[in-house]
C-alpha cells in the first residue's frame, strides 16, 4: 500500500506547495509510482502543474462531498510523471459543507482508499490553516511532513500544529507519524536562521531531515511555467536539494522496512 504523506503547515509562505509538486516530481523521477492530492482552495499546486483552475470540470471538492469517484477526477500530466487530483475555489465551500455530512473528517481517507494501492507515494498540499480540509488530510495520512522557515514565528506555529497533531492521534487516527521537518528558504548567512536550525535539532532530532532547501530563484520560477523545477531546471540548486530530499526519504523507509537482525554488525 502506498505511503501517503500530508505536507502542512498552518503558516503561509513556507515553500508548503512548492514542497508537494517538487517532492512528487522527485520521488517520481526516482522511479515511485506518485500521486499528488490538492486540497487548498487556491489551486496552486494545481496551476504549477500546468492545469489552468478555471478548466477543471471535476476537482477534490466533487470527490469529497461524493458527487465523483477518485478515478474520475484524476488528471494525468504532461507537464511531470506524476498524477493529480486538482483543486480549485470551489473547494472553499466543501468545508462548510462537510459539516452536513456523516464522517465529514474521513472523507478523503475513504477516498484514497479506492486508489491507494496503484502508488508508492500519495503526497497531500494542505491549505494553509487549521480547518476541516486539513483534518481531513491528517486523517487521511500515514505521516505528516512539515516545512518550515527558520525564523522565530515559525517555532510558536509549530506548536500549534504538533497539538493538533496529538488531538488527530487521539480522536481518530492512532497511528500518524511526523515524517520530518523541511527546513525551507534556508539562507546560511542569517544568524536567526541558523540559531532556529540548531532548536529544531534539538528538539527534534533526527525528524528534522538534514537536506535543506535554499532560497532558489528557479524554484520561484518554475510554477509560473507550470513545471516542477527538476523539469524547468534540473541543475539549479532547488531542483538538487528536492531531489537530494527524495533520496533521504526513500532510504529513511528502506532502512525502517528492513526486518530486525539484518545489519551486518
Amino acid at each position: 500500500m502506498g505511503r501517503i504523506i500530508a505536507v502542512t503547515n498552518q503558516k503561509g509562505g513556507v515553500g508548503k506547495t512548492t514542497t508537494c509538486v517538487n517532492l512528487a516530481a522527485s520521488l517520481a523521477e526516482a522511479g515511485r509510482t506518485v500521486l499528488l492530492v490538492d486540497m487548498d482552495p487556491q489551486g496552486n499546486a494545481t496551476q504549477g502543474c500546468g492545469v489552468p483552475r478555471e478548466s477543471l470540470e471535476l476537482t477534490s471538492y466533487d470527490v469529497l462531498l461524493g458527487e465523483a469517484a477518485m478515478d474520475q477526477a484524476l488528471l494525468k500530466l504532461d507537464s511531470a510523471p506524476f498524477h493529480l487530483l486538482p483543486a480549485n475555489g470551489d473547494l472553499t465551500g466543501a468545508e462548510v459543507q462537510l459539516l452536513d455530512l456523516e464522517g465529514r473528517e474521513r472523507r478523503l481517507r475513504h477516498a484514497l482508499g479506492t486508489v491507494r494501492a496503484r502508488y508508492d507515494y500519495i503526497i497531500i498540499d494542505c491549505p494553509p490553516a487549521l480547518n476541516m480540509l486539513t483534518v481531513n488530510a491528517l486523517v487521511a495520512a500515514d505521516a505528516v511532513l512539515i516545512p518550515m522557515q527558520c525564523e522565530y514565528y515559525a517555532l510558536e506555529g509549530l506548536t500549534a500544529l504538533m497539538n493538533t497533531i496529538e488531538k488527530i492521534r487521539a480522536a481518530v487516527n492512532p497511528g500518524l507519524e511526523i515524517e520530518g521537518l523541511l527546513r525551507t528558504m534556508y539562507d546560511p548567512r542569517n544568524r536567526l536562521a541558523i540559531d532556529v536550525s540548531r532548536q529544531l535539532i534539538g528538539h527534534f532530532g533526527d525528524r528534522v531531515y538534514r537536506t535543506v532547501v535554499p532560497r532558489n530563484v528557479r524554484l520561484a520560477e518554475a510554477p509560473s511555467h507550470g513545471l516542477p523545477a527538476l523539469v524547468y531546471d534540473r541543475l539549479s540548486r532547488g531542483s538538487v536539494a528536492y531531489m537530494a530530499l527524495a533520496g533521504e526519504m526513500l532510504r529513511r523507509h528502506e532502512a525502517a522496512a528492513e526486518p530486525a537482525g539484518t545489519g551486518t554488525g
